[in-house]
């Protein structure tokens, strides 16, 4: 897929107040500086689309930017730590669990996750609380020019191993990306044009 263009539509923590249109939407979501939003402007291909904080916990809103005016990129808060206050934290906690389950549009979810990290307690429960609510996901290894490719395939097989564990009978769909390098993108991109063109040739859409 080629983007031509990505376009900032609206932020809120409403969901409401989420754009209307019936197009599919795919949601971004990972623990606190996990790189998100390097991800985000990678695959878009614009440095400034999302913004970029060495602060864990930037993105505070439900973000939502059309891409190729044909489906919805939707940038979400971080999970687990950001300094933020208590309240503030319960808020928009409140509202991802609100969008992954009224958000009719939402096509796929991408949870992010640290690769140079072994398998962390709060991404594990997270990947569980998709899995229970019947959200459809991948998995997003980020940051994967940090380590070695033996890293990468231990740490995999860490959470393959965890995931079995826990009565998932096999390991969820996964990407292997580094914003720093562009890998990871091509695929990524082509999976969300793969399951776009499934949603619009059979009209199975709202």
């Amino acid at each position: 897929m080629k983007i031509d263009t990505a376009e900032f539509v609206i932020s809120n923590s409403d969901v409401s107040k989420c754009p209307k249109e019936p197009l599919p939407e795919y949601a971004f979501i990972g623990r606190s500086n996990v790189g998100k939003s390097s991800l985000i402007n990678m695959l878009t291909n614009n440095k400034n689309l999302a913004k970029t904080s060495g602060k864990p916990g930037k993105t505070q809103l439900i973000n939502h930017f059309k891409i190729n005016s044909n489906w919805f990129l939707v940038d979400l808060p971080g999970y687990g730590y950001a300094k933020v206050s208590k309240k503030t934290k319960q808020t928009f906690q409140k509202f991802i669990t609100e969008y992954f389950e009224k958000r009719e549009q939402l096509v796929c979810a991408f949870v992010l996750v640290d690769i140079r990290l072994e398998a962390q307690k709060i991404d594990l429960e997270f990947i569980n609380y998709l899995g229970e609510t019947q959200v459809p996901f991948c998995i997003i290894f980020t940051k994967a020019d940090k380590i070695s490719r033996g890293k990468i395939e231990q740490h995999i097989a860490a959470y393959r191993k965890q995931l079995l564990a826990n009565n998932w009978e096999e390991m969820p769909d996964y990407f292997v990306t580094s914003s720093t390098e562009g890998t990871g993108r091509d695929t990524l991109l082509q999976y969300i044009d793969d399951v776009n063109q499934s949603i619009f040739s059979n009209n199975d859409f709202i």
